[in-house]
């Protein structure tokens, strides 16, 4: 069945865009597929259990595309595709000025404390589904888990830090809830439920120089990255995944989501926002990025991916690793899950099919 054209509004923040949808699919070759069904059959239709496998409505042929809002695994049809594509095209004629790129490149924190200026604590919905996305979450805040120190990176206004300590039972858990913008970290520090025994939150700059305040080299057990890798330019993404190695334990875990490549969220962006291939900037002046699978499997493990798997890389990553220098190019991090969340979001009032695209992975430090 033909898209329907999309409208054009302005591009929104993720938590705008989709009303935090929870049916995670993993579309990994290693991983074998459900079989599908027939979606009106109710015991089909319950949330999902295992986040990286579990996709409870399948779109089969004789499906009514409009019947439901929401569909898993679905791939984008051929008349999407060629709009995409089209879309991208434009993008590309139609780049930020060289003077607009230096402006919005040359301080970030700027624009997303302007952000947390215009919008309060109340803008964002507090991610609910975090423990059963990642279920690392929900074992670190047992009662007899012990000792933990979470790291969140990029923590915004606190509706992921929040969340996660009103169902935490665990006395000895520390969340470290940093952001590069001052005025995210005044919001959290206002919140009602900010207790500085068990929260820290903190201005911290996750590509530059220095690790978190009260941090050090090997304190943090869990790094979550919830929609801020995209944030970072593409020249920054070295940096900020050696800060998270540095300060890891061995054997500690990242999790992180973000925006996948070909989301709706792209597709939409209109002239002037384009800085580079599939870089770009929003309406109000913040960047965000949109990955592939290999890539972010290249960034965080060095696994070159096999239309770019050359020996000169195979030796650079090799010359890192002996440096003792972890980088996006060496094979510090080990991949526990890295999958691609597709979703086929339905407006059944207007017709409109809309194609999500998220990237969700676990990445071990070695």
């Amino acid at each position: 069945m033909a898209s329907t054209p999309l409208a054009d509004p302005a591009v929104a923040t993720e938590d705008e865009l989709v009303k935090e949808t929870s049916t995670l699919t993993v579309q990994d070759t290693a991983e074998a597929q459900l079989p599908p069904h027939r979606n009106h059959d109710p015991q089909h239709n319950m949330k999902r259990s295992d986040p990286f496998q579990f996709g409870s409505r399948y779109l089969q042929e004789e499906d009514d595309v409009f019947e439901f809002n929401a569909w898993d695994h679905v791939e984008t049809d051929d008349t999407y595709k060629e709009y995409a594509e089209q879309q991208f095209e434009k993008q590309r004629q139609s780049p930020v000025s060289d003077f607009d790129k230096h402006r919005f490149n040359s301080d970030p924190a700027k624009w997303w404390n302007l952000f947390y200026k215009n919008n309060t604590a109340n803008f964002f919905k507090n991610r609910k589904w975090l423990q059963q996305e990642f279920p690392i979450l929900d074992k670190i805040t047992q009662e007899d888990a012990g000792p933990v120190t979470l790291l969140e990176v990029g923590a915004g206004a606190g509706n992921t830090a929040f969340p996660i300590l009103a169902h935490n039972k665990n006395p000895k858990l520390k969340v470290h809830a940093c952001d590069y913008s001052k005025e995210a970290v005044k919001v959290m520090r206002n919140h009602e439920a900010y207790d500085i025994n068990f929260m820290q939150a903190d201005v911290w700059d996750a590509a530059g120089e220095d690790l978190p305040p009260g941090l050090e080299d090997g304190s943090v057990d869990v790094v979550l990255m919830i929609f801020i890798f995209s944030a970072l330019s593409p020249t920054q993404w070295e940096q900020a995944v050696k800060n998270i190695y540095r300060v890891l334990k061995p054997g500690g875990e990242v999790c992180l989501r973000d925006y996948g490549r070909g989301d709706l969220a792209q597709v939409r962006f209109k002239k002037g926002r384009y800085l580079e291939e599939n870089f770009y900037i929003r309406g109000d002046g913040t960047r965000v990025y949109f990955f592939d699978r290999d890539e972010l499997a290249h960034i965080w493990t060095g696994a070159v991916p096999a239309k770019d798997n050359a020996d000169g890389d195979e030796k650079n990553a090799d010359a890192d690793a002996d440096a003792g220098e972890p980088s996006p190019s060496s094979s510090r991090f080990d991949i526990e899950e890295l999958g691609v969340d597709r979703r086929l979001l339905i407006n059944r009032a207007k017709r409109l099919k809309m194609y999500r695209c998220w990237i969700q992975g676990r990445f071990r430090k070695k």
